[in-house]
């Protein structure tokens, strides 16, 4: 007798094969039959009219800290996910020693927006080493299975102390002999893999760059060479390769890159990404990933279904009167107090004089001054968003100044409005590139940072992006096959990882499984809930559509609702 089945469902089996309609059986936690399912069962879900895929798996999280206080690791976990990898981007809490936890939770506050705050009082530091987190994680159930790589930045701090977070700083002989035995003591620990950073973008809470931006070759091909020795592990990383104009700098990069992914002889994975700066980069990059590929290297692009896009508002980190004097003198009131402030017209005009002189640079001054990329954050949320819909042209079109108009729109629903800045994946004012970079070969379906940039960016819903925008189509009518969709969201980055027990609707595999109202997947609005530690604030997402995700064939969520289950555990490599 089975323990469930699953009937009647539309089934998108995750190999990229043409989804047919059948019976799923499941037993023991594992998929026992698939077809016309005739055997006994102790339960029956009906899925007529629903969709079925292998739960999704989130190859790019940063749940490090927060897998140490929380189980059910939302929003990605409502997002149809089953299993993550945490540790991306050469950042997290392991191997730690006590003397750099405040640095090492500066340096996440700073890179992936996470308050410093939850994280001083959440995180549990049962860990010194490396094994030791990965015991501390395995004692603890959650709502998906969760993995870890191990961070450069965090290695880096505990073989060099102080001096591994200066990215001026390079390792010694026997410093760079005991980076490569520690991370081969994490792999037979059970470590993912190694991921580190090479971005300006990455600093902590106090401006630093990252101790790793500029890690030297002898550093990081002595630490694949330890993949290489163990036989195991995956390599993932960003790099400052897809932002730049200056071609010399991209072919350096890349060239560490390759010399990476043969020194390791293991499946290597980096960002790729659109800006304004460099839109077509990622082409130039797409060709040389294929020229690795022809080598026999195992390497692939980190790609994204949407735009990554910036958040702002009242209840975020940034907004566009942020630097602003009178602003700044509200800042640490809560919300209701602000909103009651800038309701005096006084105030208003003051602040809207402070804000007409600011001369910011950069990404501040986009973020202050940028109204013709700003949009409200409707629900469902429109990632692909057209000018006429901008917060300038919603000004232009009253007669009012764009500034002013702003600050109307963020008073909203008690200053709870949101407005939406597309950043990356953005430069034509479309997502045409975007559908290039999900169709092209050698990419893995990533970058949600969920867990991460709390008050920012909510990107934990891009698998649900993925299923409700691209079969559709995007605003110029491209489209992508739901099975390929499904494919890239499960057996693909499974296979990547070496996760060969999931991703696929077969028998003797993982029942991990989504059943989806495929008509009413759409993704809302983010909201601000304060639900981290010491009151902590972070912005979520909750789709709508999932009618019931399972793992290891036990239902954790139902109609987008947890239903308490905790069957995740560590995944060791």
């Amino acid at each position: 007798m089975l323990d469930c089945v699953i009937r009647g469902a539309n089934i998108v089996d995750g190999t990229g094969a043409p989804a047919f309609t059948g019976d799923v059986g499941i037993d023991g936690g594992l998929i026992r039959e698939v077809g016309t399912v005739t055997t006994p069962t102790r339960r029956v879900i009906d899925a007529q009219g629903l969709t079925l895929t292998p739960g999704f798996i989130d190859i790019h999280t940063h749940y490090d800290g927060q897998a140490s206080w929380d189980s059910e690791l939302a929003p990605t976990s409502l997002n149809g996910v089953t299993t993550i990898a945490m540790g991306n981007c050469g950042v997290g809490f392991a191997p730690a020693r006590p003397d750099m936890h405040e640095a090492l939770i500066a340096l996440l506050e700073g890179v992936e927006d996470i308050p410093g705050t939850a994280l001083s009082e959440g995180l549990t530091w049962d860990w010194e080493t490396f094994p030791d987190y990965l015991d501390a994680l395995a004692r603890r159930s959650f709502a998906m299975d969760v993995s870890a790589h191990l961070p450069h930045a965090a290695l880096r701090c505990y073989v060099m102390g102080e001096r591994g977070a200066d990215h001026r700083q390079h390792p010694d002989a026997a410093e760079r002999a005991e980076l490569a035995r520690l991370t081969r003591e994490a792999l037979r620990a059970g470590a993912m893999g190694f991921s580190t950073s090479r971005t300006f973008v990455h600093r902590s809470r106090t401006g630093e760059n990252i101790g790793t931006l500029e890690a030297g070759h002898d550093e990081l091909l002595a630490i694949a060479a330890a993949l290489k020795a163990e036989g195991k592990g995956v390599i993932q990383l960003i790099s400052d390769a897809y932002l730049t104009p200056d071609d010399a700098f991209a072919e350096s990069e890349l060239a560490l890159i390759r010399a990476m992914a043969k020194a390791s002889g293991r499946p290597l994975s980096f960002t790729v990404q659109q800006t304004d700066e460099a839109p077509d980069r990622y082409r130039h990059i797409f060709g040389e990933v294929a020229a690795m590929v022809a080598e026999g290297l195992d390497v692939k692009a980190q790609v994204a279904p949407r735009p990554i896009g910036v958040l702002l508002g009242f209840e975020a980190t940034v907004n566009p009167f942020l630097l602003c004097p009178s602003y700044r003198a509200l800042a640490g009131k809560p919300l209701g107090e602000r909103v009651a402030a800038l309701a005096d017209q006084g105030l208003r005009q003051r602040l809207l004089d402070e804000h007409a002189a600011l001369a910011p640079r950069e990404f501040m001054a986009l973020i202050a001054q940028g109204f013709g990329r700003m949009f409200r954050a409707s629900s469902p949320i429109d990632y692909e968003p057209s000018p006429d819909q901008s917060i300038a042209a919603e000004a232009a079109r009253l007669g009012k100044d764009a500034a002013a108009h702003a600050l109307d729109v963020l008073m909203e629903d008690g200053g709870r409005r949101l407005l939406y800045m597309p950043l990356i994946n953005f430069a034509r004012g479309n997502l045409d590139d975007v559908h290039a970079m999900l169709t092209a070969p050698n990419t893995l379906f990533g970058l949600s940072d969920g867990g991460a940039h709390c008050g920012t960016i909510c990107d934990a819903s891009f698998p649900t992006t993925t299923l409700a925008l691209w079969p559709r189509g995007n605003r110029h009518g491209r489209t992508v096959p739901l099975e390929a969709l499904v494919h890239g969201l499960t057996a693909r980055n499974a296979r990547h990882m070496g996760w060969h027990d999931r991703g696929r609707i077969a028998p003797g595999l993982r029942a991990d499984l989504n059943l989806i109202e495929m008509e009413r997947l759409a993704v809302p609005a983010p909201e601000m809930v304060h639900d981290l530690p010491a009151g902590g604030a972070r912005l979520m997402q909750r789709p709508t559509g999932f009618a019931m995700t399972m793992l290891a064939g036990v239902p954790t969520f139902e109609q987008g609702m947890a239903t308490g289950a905790r069957p995740g555990r560590l995944i060791r490599g």
